[in-house]
């Protein structure tokens, strides 16, 4: 094809897609709204006391960046413990403790699920269990930041979980006090001796936590 020919392609192509990156965001189609903040949750029946977590219903998920090409997220979740005590009254001295096994570990991948029970990863022969446990809470309406010591590995480090208060009632299965938390985190895996693939696989790990507990 002669140059001129192949100029005027590109400038056939290039025009439009210059002109539409200059257009603002399409709105919502129609019927569908646009997404809106979580609803406040009722506190009016959160009872003080103490609960056990439901580990049925509580999922921990880790998200790192794969070699710079996407995401690629796994699951902790069968198997997961842990206690809450909780005063709606006094909401800033909650208490909380999970232990998450990490022989569970769940990925799109059972040969990467295993190699991640390695010393390569969380040596889970050595040290089968993850643990969480709450130092100290700050209450902002039904949003907290939990701060607290997460051992991993045999190395104990701080971690600041950023929560918010999801679902509290009774549980129409069996009728128990229920109050249920989503949280985030950061953490550095180099922090607790997992260095492994560093930095292809990204040092920062990214948590997103559901948890439901019951009262005793």
């Amino acid at each position: 094809m002669h140059m001129k020919h192949l100029a005027a392609l590109a400038s056939a192509v290039a025009l439009p897609a210059a002109a539409l990156a200059l257009q603002p965001p399409p709105p919502p189609a129609a019927g569908r709204p646009a997404p809106q903040p979580p609803r406040p949750v009722d506190t009016s029946s959160i009872r003080a006391g103490s609960y056990t977590l439901d580990g049925a219903h509580t999922q921990v998920l880790f998200r790192v960046e794969h070699f710079g090409f996407n995401s690629y997220w796994g699951l902790f979740g069968q198997g997961s413990s842990g206690t809450l005590t909780l005063d709606p009254a006094q909401p800033g001295r909650a208490q909380v403790s999970i232990t998450i096994p990490i022989a569970q570990v769940q990925t799109t991948s059972p040969q990467l699920n295993q190699h991640l029970q390695t010393a390569d990863f969380f040596d889970a022969a050595t040290h089968p269990t993850a643990t969480f446990r709450s130092t100290s809470v700050q209450v902002q309406g039904q949003r907290a930041r939990i701060a607290g010591n997460l051992t991993l590995r045999g190395q104990t480090r701080p971690v600041v979980l950023d929560a918010r208060l999801s679902g509290a009632g009774a549980n129409p299965m069996n009728q128990k006090a229920t109050v249920g938390f989503e949280a985030t985190a950061v953490v550095k895996r180099s922090e607790f001796g997992i260095n492994y693939a560093v930095p292809g696989v990204s040092d920062d790990v990214e948590l997103r936590i559901t948890a439901a507990f019951e009262r005793n």
